[in-house]
């Protein structure tokens, strides 16, 4: 990608293991992208400072508070400032919320990625990697967590299908590898 473009900032949200990771991995090794975490870099540091364990349980509970407290887009607004601060393309993950969503879209050349992939797929793929506390559950919690994920109507909460819809490219991830990068290199080549 040529250095005098004007910036992009891709948002990634999408269902638990559907591989945002993935597409997240592939942006910043094949395409130069810097990457700024929801998880690492905004919520799993307040859950440390309030003392808990990282569990996804734990991870739903104080992003919800900091919204609550802070706002809608709060989350969101601080990966936006990370990203601001670099001067390279950035792929900010995972957004969860309407809030964030709305936010972002205002704030120039942004653009959301959403990853879905088959219930049964997804949960195979969260207890291979087992990188997480939070990936160590049955397939009932896992089934039980994302129904908390999917819809809510407070805008602090989580509503992942309401963010898949606002995404302007949506990407199935039930094939290869190849297929996925295959698709994030068209997104990425029009995009530029």
């Amino acid at each position: 990608m040529k250095n005098n473009m004007e910036r992009i900032i891709i948002g990634i949200t999408g269902t638990i293991g559907a591989g945002k990771g993935t597409v997240v991995d592939y942006l910043v090794k094949n395409m130069g992208f810097i990457h700024f975490s929801a998880r690492e870099d905004v919520i799993n540091k307040e859950i440390e400072k309030r003392g808990l364990p990282i569990t996804r349980d734990n991870m739903i509970l104080v992003a919800n508070d900091l919204r609550k407290n802070y706002g809608p887009s709060y989350v969101a607004e601080e990966l936006f400032k990370m990203a601001q601060n670099s001067n390279k393309n950035c792929v900010l993950e995972s957004l969860r919320t309407v809030g964030e969503i709305e936010s972002l879209k205002n704030k120039g050349k942004f653009f959301l990625f959403a990853v879905n992939a088959d219930q049964k797929k997804r949960y195979n793929r969260v207890q291979e990697r087992k990188n997480l506390q939070s990936d160590n559950v049955s397939f009932e919690k896992f089934v039980e967590q994302e129904k908390t994920e999917m819809s809510a109507d407070d805008p602090n909460k989580q509503n992942l299908s309401k963010c898949i819809e606002m995404a302007d490219y949506v990407f199935d991830n039930n094939g290869t590898f190849e297929e996925l990068y295959k698709r994030v290199y068209e997104v990425i080549s029009k995009l530029s």
